[in-house]
């Protein structure tokens, strides 16, 4: 009789504990990782360039226009913070990542210089921006990638010629190019360290104080930034009940 008792008691027990096993909840594994998806960040870094630069003179000779002589340089070397923020878009396929991306800095590259006694020449370049393609490579969470598109800047000159003062903004555009690393901490997180080479469009202020002064420019910029990113979208974690 007891030893009835106990083998009834030992299969209740087994089961129940079956009926529960089974009524838990089962979490599948979890989602393979992607690079594929709408982000946002910010980054920061230091900026240097180099603006070549010749002040010349160009006027009448009778009816013959001189042309112009190079008689001043006055090339600069501005450099300094730059940061801003950025927002972009990754498609994945297999391994391969392509995006689109966009970004927005202020900076305070800046550089004054005297290229001949009584001639003093400023520039800075407050504001720059980009739209650039992405093409990317992508080890499980680390992403090697270049990139490259177009670039935009407001650079701001300011002249002093024997005491007169003039000064000109302009809306440059130019190219740019590059290549970084980027790291997903998880599925939504991820950091970057990224180097770049910009190239504005060749352009000139003129007339500087006197009718037949003028100033060209060529201006060329390194960047390297480190940033993070917030990529949306990222999958939540599913649990599926049995019962």
């Amino acid at each position: 009789m007891m030893r009835r008792l106990v083998l009834s008691a030992v299969s209740a027990v087994a089961l129940t504990g079956a009926a529960t096993a089974a009524d838990l909840a089962v979490a599948p594994p979890p989602p393979a990782f992607t690079w594929a998806g709408f982000y946002i960040g910010g980054q920061i870094g230091y900026g240097w360039g180099q603006d070549y630069g010749n002040l010349w003179l160009q006027g009448p000779l009778g009816s013959v226009t001189v042309a112009p002589v190079n008689n001043a340089s006055s090339t600069v070397s501005p450099a300094g913070v730059i940061g801003g923020a950025h927002v972009g878009y990754n498609w994945q396929i297999n391994q391969f990542v392509l995006g689109l991306e966009g970004d927005v800095n202020g900076t305070s590259l800046h550089q004054s210089i005297n290229p001949v006694p009584y001639v003093n020449s400023n520039i800075n370049t407050p504001v720059q921006g980009s739209i650039r393609g992405r093409v990317g490579y992508a080890i499980d969470r680390t992403l090697l990638y270049a990139t490259g598109g177009v670039n935009f800047g407001w650079i701001h000159n300011q002249y002093n010629i024997l005491g007169g003062a003039n000064s000109f903004s302009t809306t440059n555009t130019g190219w740019t190019v590059g290549g970084g690393v980027e790291y997903a901490i998880d599925a939504n997180w991820s950091v970057r360290a990224e180097y770049r080479y910009t190239h504005f469009h060749y352009y000139y202020d003129g007339p500087i104080v006197f009718p037949n002064v003028f100033q060209s420019h060529q201006f060329s910029q390194n960047q390297v930034q480190v940033g993070f990113s917030y990529k949306f979208g990222a999958p939540a974690p599913t649990v599926v009940a049995k019962y």
